[in-house]
C-alpha cells in the first residue's frame, strides 16, 4: 500500500482503490455470494398447509348445510321469524367467508425455506449430462494442448521473429469475426455435404457424421479456444533459454527428452494457465455445443443452467446447477496447480 501511495501519490491510489474494490467486490463477489444465497433456498407451502386446507373444506361445508338452513327460513310463516333468521345466517355466512379468506391466504402464500433440495434435483439423467460436459471440456482441454504446444514451441524457438509475428496475426485475425459467424461457419465445413466430406469422398471414403456424433463440438471447441491455449504457452516458452536446450542436445538428449526433461517444465505454468482456461471456457460454453449439434443431440450441461434460469423459470434449481459447475471448476483449477506443481505467483506471471 505504501509503494501504491509513493507510486502514483494519494488523490491517483485512491481512485485505483476504488476502482478494484469495485471490480473484486461488485463484479467477482457479490454475483457468486448471490448465486450462493439463491442456491440455497426455495419457496415452499407454508408448514400446515394440508391441515389449512381441511379447515377451508370443513367451512365450505357449513355454507353448503347453511345454504339448506337459508331455504329453510325463506320458506317460514312468520315473517319477524324469517328475518331475525335470514339475518342471522347473514352475519354468520360473512363470518365464515371471512375466515376462509384468511385461510386461503395463508395457505397460498409461500414462504422462503433454506435447503439443500435444489442440488437434489440433479438426477441420474442430469449427472449423466453433467459428467459428460466435464470429461467433454477435459478432453477439449487435452487436444487443445496436443495442438498448441507444437504451435507454440515453433512459433516461439524455431521461427524467425518475421515469420513468428505474421504466424500469430494469422492465428489472431480470425477472431476479428464474431464468434458466432465462426460457429456456423464451422457448421457448414462439416456439414453432411460440406467440404469436410466432400473431400473424404475425392479419396474414396464414406461421409462422417460430424454434427451427429459431436465431433464437430470438439473441432468448433478448439478451434474457438485455442489463443486462450496457444498464448500463454508462447509467453512461457519465449523466456527459455536456448543454451539449455542446445546443451541439452550437445549431451546427446532426444527431441523427446529435450522437451521432458527441460521444455516442459519450464512450460509448467503456461500449461496450467493455458489448460485452466480452456477447460472453464469449454465447461461454461452454451453456443458451441447447441449451434454444432443443431440443438438435436444430449445437451451441454449449460444448456440445462439456462433452461432452469430461462424456461422453467426456477432460478433457485438454476444457480444450485452453476454452482455445481463453478465447485468443478475450482476443483480443476487447484487439480492442475497441484499436478503441475506451480503457484498462484506462477500462475500470475
Amino acid at each position: 500500500m505504501t509503494k501504491l501511495f509513493r507510486a502514483f501519490g494519494v488523490p491517483l491510489s485512491t481512485v485505483i482503490l476504488m476502482f478494484s474494490s469495485i471490480w473484486i467486490l461488485g463484479l467477482i463477489a457479490a454475483p457468486q455470494l448471490i448465486m450462493i444465497e439463491q442456491s440455497l433456498w426455495r419457496m415452499e407451502r407454508p408448514e400446515g398447509a394440508a391441515e389449512i386446507s381441511v379447515q377451508i373444506d370443513g367451512l365450505y361445508n357449513q355454507l353448503d348445510v347453511m345454504a339448506l338452513d337459508r331455504s329453510t327460513a325463506e320458506a317460514g310463516t312468520d315473517a319477524t321469524k324469517r328475518a331475525a333468521d335470514l339475518a342471522a345466517l347473514d352475519a354468520k355466512e360473512a363470518a365464515i367467508n371471512a375466515e376462509i379468506a384468511a385461510l386461503e391466504e395463508s395457505e397460498s402464500t409461500p414462504v422462503k425455506v433454506y435447503t439443500l433440495a435444489n442440488f437434489g434435483q440433479m438426477g441420474a439423467a442430469h449427472l449423466a449430462i453433467f459428467a459428460k460436459t466435464i470429461a467433454a471440456s477435459l478432453a477439449v482441454s487435452a487436444i487443445a494442448l496436443v495442438v498448441c504446444y507444437p504451435i507454440a514451441y515453433a512459433v516461439a524457438k524455431l521461427e524467425t521473429p518475421r515469420t513468428a509475428a505474421v504466424i500469430m496475426l494469422a492465428l489472431v485475425i480470425p477472431y476479428a469475426i464474431n464468434e458466432l459467424l465462426r460457429i456456423f461457419a464451422w457448421q457448414m465445413i462439416l456439414n453432411q455435404n460440406g467440404p469436410a466430406n466432400l473431400l473424404l469422398g475425392l479419396v474414396g471414403l464414406d461421409p462422417v457424421p460430424f454434427l451427429e456424433s459431436g465431433t464437430g463440438v470438439f473441432v468448433a471447441m478448439v478451434y474457438a479456444y485455442i489463443l486462450f491455449m496457444v498464448f500463454p504457452l508462447y509467453n512461457v516458452l519465449e523466456t527459455l533459454d536456448g543454451n539449455q536446450v542446445e546443451a541439452a542436445r550437445d549431451l546427446g538428449a532426444s527431441t523427446w527428452n529435450i522437451h521432458r526433461r527441460v521444455v516442459i517444465p519450464h512450460a509448467r505454468p503456461g500449461i496450467a494457465v493455458g489448460c485452466i482456461m480452456t477447460f472453464m471456457l469449454s465447461a461454461g460454453s452454451y453456443a458451441v455445443p447447441y449451434i454444432m449439434t443443431r440443438g438435436t443431440a444430449a445437451p451441454w450441461f449449460t444448456q440445462l443452467i439456462y433452461n432452469r434460469f430461462f424456461e422453467a423459470t426456477n432460478w433457485n434449481v438454476g444457480a444450485a446447477y452453476a454452482l455445481s459447475l463453478l465447485a468443478v471448476c475450482t476443483v480443476f483449477i487447484f487439480g492442475m496447480m497441484r499436478l503441475l506443481k506451480v503457484s498462484l505467483k506462477d500462475i500470475a506471471k
